[in-house]
């Protein structure tokens, strides 16, 4: 993996959800590595480099993909945390979950969300919700000025 191409975060405690997801990301052909994480609790300390990853290297992911229903710390709080965070601030973040509940999209966009995706039933229209969320957020979105330009 170069040293320029951020990697997707995807956080999922759904096995299948996971398989899904990672097998539509692989349909994109994208080369940012996809590194997957079972739990908030396990994601809050990727990203804020602690426990078992205080040795990984320096950066932001291109994009968080993130499940709202998570054990230990869910989704929202994981947010919340982000997004309070100087240096995570602007890391995009897509909360992808199978809650339509109203209060649930409305305190994640409170929280500075970068979008809400409702999971879709069907195998075809997941595969196809999560390639288009892919490429849009790893090769498509202009990154803040500052931030490493992601190399395809």
């Amino acid at each position: 993996m170069s040293d320029l191409l951020k990697p997707i975060l995807l956080v999922e405690d759904n096995p299948k959800d996971l398989e899904l997801t990672l097998v539509a990301l692989e349909k994109t052909q994208l080369a940012n590595e996809v590194i997957t994480l079972r739990d908030g609790a396990e994601a809050l300390d990727y990203l804020f480099r602690r426990g078992q990853y205080t040795s990984r290297a320096e950066g932001t992911p291109a994009v968080i993909l993130l499940d709202l229903k998570l054990p230990k710390v869910d989704g929202l709080q994981v947010l919340e945390q982000i997004k309070a965070d100087p240096a995570l601030r602007s890391t995009p973040v897509v909360m992808l979950t199978s809650s339509r509940e109203e209060k649930d999209l409305i305190r994640s966009y409170n929280l500075g969300v970068n979008a809400y995706v409702v999971k879709p039933v069907g195998f075809k229209e997941f595969i196809e919700a999560i390639s288009d969320l892919g490429i849009f957020w790893a090769v498509l979105n202009e990154p803040p000025p500052g931030s490493l330009r992601p190399r395809r």
